[in-house]
């Protein structure tokens, strides 16, 4: 009896290694983007490739970049939040009213408290009642949004206290703020947390497969309770750095952040059905957003086609994970 003896796979060409690493890499794609988004937007104008308008570009960035960062963590776990903008403009109405009447130092503490008491309370209802994140969320968005127009008696706060704008204070003479570096060392910080410990292990376990994770003996309902609950606080510090950027409390201000931060999360690579992702891909995303609407507006180009662009890198972006997530069955 004769045995047929299959011949040797042929190797894979590099072009096509290279694809597959891409492919596998989510953050790849989008950093990718970034980069032609910067080439084509320093040819095409004088004023976009200059220290200056990077260190804006930043900047501007900071507020929904952390707001981002905690989005992450959830959507990570297969969850959402919608309720990530309003609770920090609670966070900045909170912080200040209370700063008017003295002791700037408590009222932020108070603030911070605050916003962590609320991803507390999400992150209960999704944990202890398994009700869907999207839900719990959507109702938490109505609800704070009333209560901080309630508590601020649909009035505004200008704030004058030198701790809550420290975070816009300039270091050098190259326009760079401690907002930008939080911001950074934040990213950095989770980055550390997500890939170097078993708690970020955990939280892409529990994204990919809660139930798997579970019957492996991972605590699923602990840690998506903790990740609910540094989303809160991480709301907490982008509310510090809203005050910093605009030194106003403003009960409507940002209501659109909660779809900027979903944005920021899908463009940086982070699949919305969990467990595939990261931190660096969501800084990327952000900054893609940056550079877009700071390049259209330098080169003249109309605000809507802004809000287009960024809605078709939106779908480019779930498509790409849906195109990875088959190719990893086969």
């Amino acid at each position: 009896m004769t045995q047929t003896v299959k011949p040797p796979e042929a190797p894979a060409r590099p072009g096509m290694r290279t694809l597959a690493w891409a492919l596998r890499t989510p953050s790849v794609g989008p950093l990718f983007a970034l980069i032609l988004a910067v080439v084509i937007f320093s040819v095409a104008t004088d004023t976009f490739l200059t220290t200056e308008n990077l260190s804006l570009i930043l900047e501007q960035a900071v507020v929904i970049g952390t707001l981002a960062l905690g989005q992450t963590l959830i959507i990570l776990t297969a969850g959402i939040d919608l309720s990530n903008g309003s609770i920090a403009v609670m966070g900045t109405i909170i912080a200040g009213k209370l700063a008017m009447d003295g002791g700037a130092p408590a009222a932020l503490l108070i603030a911070f408290a605050a916003c962590t008491a609320v991803g507390l309370l999400n992150g209960a209802l999704v944990t202890s009642i398994r009700l869907p994140p999207f839900i719990v969320t959507l109702g938490m968005l109505t609800v704070i949004t009333a209560a901080t127009r309630l508590y601020s008696e649909s009035r505004s706060y200008p704030v004058t206290s030198g701790l809550l704008l420290w975070l816009d204070t300039g270091i050098g003479s190259q326009g760079f703020t401690y907002g930008s570096v939080l911001l950074l060392l934040m990213y950095g910080a989770f980055w550390y947390a997500l890939t170097q410990t078993a708690w970020g292990r955990h939280v892409y376990a529990v994204g990919d497969d809660r139930e798997a994770a579970r019957l492996t003996g991972i605590k699923t309902r602990r840690v998506m309770l903790s990740v609910y609950v540094i989303a809160g606080l991480l709301y907490g510090i982008a509310a510090w750095q809203a005050l910093g950027r605009i030194p106003n409390a403003d009960a409507n201000a940002y209501q659109n952040a909660n779809l900027d931060s979903i944005t920021a999360v899908v463009i940086g690579g982070t699949s919305l059905f969990g467990g595939r992702g990261g931190v660096v891909g969501t800084l990327i995303g952000t900054l893609i957003v940056g550079v877009l609407r700071s390049g259209l507006t330098q080169a003249g180009i109309d605000a809507l086609y802004q809000d287009l662009a960024t809605g078709v890198l939106v779908i480019a972006a779930v498509a790409l994970d849906q195109l990875t997530r088959r190719r990893a069955r086969v």
